[in-house]
């Protein structure tokens, strides 16, 4: 009894003793499951590298696969092949490009005090510059996957799925614009297909975003033109075969189709010109409509060179070709300057509400403005070269001076919005207060109305 007694005793003071610790046994057990779980959630910085490793990874694989595949095909067909191959993709790619550079300005935009919703009178959802850079990274991924799996397959052969693969990317591409449920940001795509629509018919008086992306198409009017040579190739199923030899076919590189295509944005901004002096009655609007008429014998008399003979077109077209390449050149140099910037006096570009890198560089600096004006007239005088049909063998070349066309335009962006802000503040008495950052204000929203 007195061992059973001394058990007892010792058993329960042993659970008195130990109930303390059990339970904090317990509660370091429970830490111990639940940090490993919370841990088990990567950093926002891990993710980021983490995405940029697959991008680095699939860019060199595309690269080494489209290498590899063009060093297979015989030497004698190997420019021809890739100068269709990049007929093909070059549009998508200088659209891709467009749309990142239209990201970086909607992201200056945010950091300055230039409302520019307000400028496009557009809703406040609207897609901000992390929206559209998401959209241009996908683009970006999209079509050189397609143009190396063009180049691998008519390497090795499968010349009937090289030739599917241009066709389904821009079948691909088409759909998404028009696809008519709510994702993929309908509203935007909405205001931009609408946009474009009253650009191709200006029969309404013409608002500010109306002009200004045909301002913006005129300098992606190369995209235009090899568009429509790609989509009659894919039509007359010429995709893959031959026709690259052919320049007089219906698509070959001397249809009459290229300088009408390459003229179209021009001619759609000069009938909003027309159109607006029909609603102003301000001569301002007919100055800009010549402006934009003094592309169109740029245009045509550079075509004209492969429907005439040679003496003539070196005695008679050539030097009235440069004429009035030089005074387009000049005409356009001076209406951005004095008209579309308002330059004479040198305002302050992008008051900055926050001090930043961007506003200790740019901000007062006069030497923006003497970079602006002297880039301008020089790429102003080199997009003529793009718009000759005759110089447009050398695609590289016209792919290079279409960049800095790209480039030219971009810059433009800047200096024309915030004109048009100032324009805004001084007519309506807008105060220049702090613009609400983008993201405090689509904090919880997935609304993108445009």
């Amino acid at each position: 009894m007195i061992y059973i007694d001394q058990f007892l005793f010792f058993f329960v003071l042993q659970k008195k003793t130990q109930t303390p610790y059990s339970k904090i046994v317990s509660s370091d057990t429970m830490k111990n499951m639940i940090s490993p779980i919370q841990n088990a959630v990567p950093s926002p910085t891990f993710l980021w590298r983490f995405k940029v490793t697959l991008f680095l990874i699939w860019g060199l694989t595309c690269c080494k696969i489209g290498w590899d595949s063009v060093m297979r095909m015989d030497a004698n067909l190997r420019d021809l092949f890739l100068y269709e191959a990049f007929l093909y993709y070059n549009p998508l790619l200088l659209v891709t490009i467009m749309v990142w550079l239209w990201g970086v300005n909607v992201w200056v935009f945010l950091q300055s005090n230039v409302s520019y919703p307000k400028v496009f009178d557009i809703d406040q959802n609207h897609l901000t510059h992390k929206d559209i850079w998401k959209c241009s990274t996908w683009m970006t991924i999209l079509v050189p996957t397609s143009m190396t799996s063009y180049l691998y397959l008519y390497s090795h052969g499968e010349v009937s799925l090289a030739a599917s693969q241009p066709v389904l990317l821009y079948i691909f591409v088409a759909m998404l614009l028009v696809f008519p449920f709510d994702i993929f940001y309908l509203s935007s795509r909405y205001f931009f297909l609408r946009t474009l629509l009253r650009i191709a018919f200006p029969l309404q008086p013409i608002s500010f975003p109306d002009f200004f992306l045909a301002d913006i198409l005129t300098s992606m009017a190369k995209v235009f033109s090899d568009l429509e040579r790609s989509v009659c190739r894919m039509v007359n199923k010429q995709v893959a075969t031959i026709a690259w030899f052919e320049a007089d076919a219906v698509c070959g590189s001397h249809s009459i189709a290229i300088p009408i295509v390459l003229v179209l944005p021009y001619l759609w901004r000069l009938l909003q010109c027309l159109r607006q002096y029909k609603d102003t009655k301000e001569k301002n609007c007919l100055l800009n409509a010549l402006k934009y008429s003094t592309a169109v014998p740029v245009i045509f008399l550079s075509a004209l060179k492969y429907h005439v003979f040679p003496e003539k077109w070196t005695t008679l077209y050539r030097p009235l070709w440069l004429l009035s390449s030089v005074i387009n050149s000049l005409y356009s140099f001076y209406w951005d300057i004095t008209r579309d910037w308002d330059l004479s006096g040198f305002s302050r570009i992008f008051k900055f509400t926050k001090p930043s890198l961007v506003s200790n560089v740019f901000y007062g600096r006069h030497w923006v403005y003497f970079w602006v004006i002297g880039s301008n007239l020089v790429l102003r005088g080199s997009w003529t070269y793009k718009l000759s049909a005759h110089l447009r063998h050398n695609y590289l070349t016209v792919f290079g001076i279409t960049l800095l066309e790209m480039f030219r335009r971009f810059q433009w962006v800047f200096f024309r919005v915030e004109n048009e802000w100032n324009k805004i503040t001084r007519a309506g008495g807008v105060q220049l207060t702090e613009v609400p950052r983008e993201d405090e204000k689509l904090l919880g929203s997935n609304i993108y109305d445009v």
